[in-house]
């Protein structure tokens, strides 16, 4: 699957009438706001419909539940940080990484519950919110693979570097929101220093996988 289709398949297609499809996004962007740093279990659907200032049935009727509603949240909000990460692509490579662990580090400041949602993969074993979290390290490895082997279609253990390094930045991203001690700026570079080092141990081990030059020692 390439940037494109991840993009695509980070928000799915609405379905019904012109109007019910603006009336549904009207509720997505008003339940945004309402989780952005308000946990799942903090809002009943009377508070929802309250803050909203909708009638309850209407929300069970573009969603069907609670859960249907916040998934959809997630799934919406998580679709902008895909695009806005594998944007960019007239930016020097150095810059373009920059953007791209800079847009997910804003991402999980400025939606903090979701973000926890979605790394700890909801309450208990939810299968959907593995597969947004799935779907968002996929166009993530995709756009740093890109942006090193210009392709996206690489080998085991070159992806297996990449997820665990990704796994890193999910975890230090989540300390960070808990204990913001360091600027967001200089997390960022901490984190693409650290992208360095994994990309030269990748091309220690495969050699057929060669660091970029912003990346190298001896560049």
């Amino acid at each position: 699957m390439n940037i494109s289709q991840q993009r695509a398949a980070a928000r799915p297609r609405a379905r019904g009438t012109e109007r019910s499809v603006a009336r549904r996004a009207e509720l997505i962007a008003i339940g945004r706001k309402l989780f952005a740093d308000t946990s799942y279990d903090a809002l009943s659907m009377d508070d929802i419909a309250r803050q909203a200032h909708v009638a309850k049935g209407l929300i069970y009727y573009y969603f069907q539940s609670k859960r249907g509603y916040y998934l959809a949240i997630i799934q919406d909000s998580v679709a902008d940080l895909v695009t806005f990460a594998a944007s960019g692509l007239e930016l020097p490579q150095v810059d373009r990484v920059h953007r791209t662990i800079d847009s997910y580090l804003r991402y999980a400041e400025h939606h903090q519950a979701a973000y926890r949602t979605i790394v700890s993969g909801g309450v208990g074993f939810d299968t959907e919110v593995h597969a947004i979290r799935d779907g968002v390290r996929e166009a993530i490895i995709a756009t740093i693979a890109e942006g090193a082997y210009g392709r996206t279609d690489i080998a085991p253990l070159a992806r297996t570097g990449l997820l665990a390094w990704l796994c890193s930045v999910e975890g230090a991203a989540l300390d960070w929101i808990d204990r913001p001690v360091l600027s967001r700026e200089t997390l960022c570079e901490l984190l693409v220093k650290t992208l360095g080092g994994t990309l030269r141990a990748i091309e220690e081990l495969d050699p057929a996988y060669r660091a970029p030059a912003p990346a190298r020692r001896d560049a």
